[in-house]
Parts: C-alpha cells; sequence; structure tokens
C-alpha cells in the first residue's frame, strides 16, 4: 500500500513539475450570424475581446479558460414601409445585435510543440440586445432575448512565440437565442484573434 501511495505522490510531483500555468489577454474578429430551421441571416462582422488562462499538464495536453466580451448577431433583409404616405415597400437590412460575455473552457491537444487542436464548451451570459432597421434608431430586445448561452467551440492555436499566439475557432451555439419561440436562431461565430501570454 506504501509503494501505491509513493507511486501516486511520485506523479503528482512529476505533473506538477511538468505543468505551466500562463495567463493571457487576446483580440479579435468575429464573423456571426444565426442559423437554425427556417433562418436565413447573413453573414455580420464583429469583435471580440478577452482574459485568457491555459495551464499545461504536459507537451500534449492543457486546458485554458477564458473570459471574453464578444459582439454578435446576424442581420438579413426585411420587406419595409419606403417613403411617408406613397406605400410602397422594399427590402431593407436588419440587424440583430446579441453581445455577450462568454466563457468557453478549451480542452487543447498539442499536435506539435507549437500548435494545438482546441475543443470545449462554452457558456454566454447577455450583455444587451438590439434591434435595427437600416438607418432607424436602434430598439432594445434584451428581455425578448434568452440571458444564457450555450454552445461548443472547435479550432485551433498556433504558438507564434513562447508569449504571442494567434487562433481560429468556430463556436456553434446550442441554445435559442430569443424567448417565447420567437425564433429557432442559434448563435453562430467564427474567430480570428490575437493574443499574448504572460
Amino acid at each position: 500500500m506504501k509503494k501505491v501511495f509513493v507511486l501516486i505522490a511520485a506523479a503528482i510531483v512529476c505533473m506538477s513539475a511538468s505543468a505551466q500555468l500562463q495567463f493571457g489577454a487576446k483580440v479579435g474578429v468575429d464573423a456571426t450570424n444565426f442559423w437554425g430551421k427556417n433562418v436565413e441571416h447573413g453573414m455580420q462582422l464583429n469583435y471580440q475581446a478577452g482574459l485568457v488562462m491555459e495551464y499545461k499538464f504536459n507537451p500534449h495536453f492543457a486546458i485554458a479558460p477564458e473570459v471574453v466580451f464578444a459582439a454578435q448577431g446576424g442581420k438579413d433583409k426585411v420587406y419595409a414601409a419606403i417613403g411617408d404616405l406613397d406605400g410602397r415597400v422594399d427590402k431593407v437590412d436588419q440587424k440583430f445585435i446579441t453581445n455577450y460575455i462568454n466563457v468557453p473552457v478549451m480542452f487543447k491537444f498539442y499536435a506539435t510543440p507549437n500548435f494545438s487542436i482546441d475543443l470545449g464548451p462554452q457558456v454566454g451570459f447577455n450583455v444587451f440586445s438590439k434591434y435595427k432597421v437600416e438607418d432607424e434608431k436602434s430598439i432594445d430586445i434584451k428581455d425578448m432575448t434568452k440571458s444564457v448561452d450555450f454552445g461548443v467551440g472547435l479550432g485551433g492555436t498556433y504558438n507564434l512565440t513562447d508569449n504571442a499566439f494567434v487562433q481560429a475557432r468556430y463556436t456553434l451555439g446550442m441554445t435559442e437565442v430569443f424567448k417565447d419561440d420567437m425564433s429557432e436562431a442559434k448563435n453562430g461565430n467564427i474567430q480570428l484573434a490575437f493574443g499574448i501570454k504572460f
């Protein structure tokens, strides 16, 4: 029994010795949209910024939680009245802006010393939601938007140096964005980011 405890203790010490903990920050551009049944929203250019942490257990495996502000949403065309009294209708742009504080927890497999494949769940907390048609004033629709969003992210990270990295990821939303069966729209997010680790 003593030998078992000694072996376990030795394994923990070795893991602790080989583990690396780093903190950092990242910024990036996103192409976001909504997806789902009968949803035809186009891509919308947005941004992200946040803090990252990476705990590397050994040369091949790591866990990397993040806290990121992400501007999300989608856009499409809608028929609307044009002019004051002539009754004409035309297609105009409508935008849904749904911004979140996202907390992804990525499990990383280092295929090479500098490149990792990243996969993990994400929970997002809605900060604000707005709706806008063409040049009209935006309308607050936070009360119509679910406060929590769940998703799954898949991507890769390439470490340019020990302290700088680039990252690409797609996050697939699994939760309907809006309440009361208003729409079956779910978030989709293509992310490209640059970051530094300290």
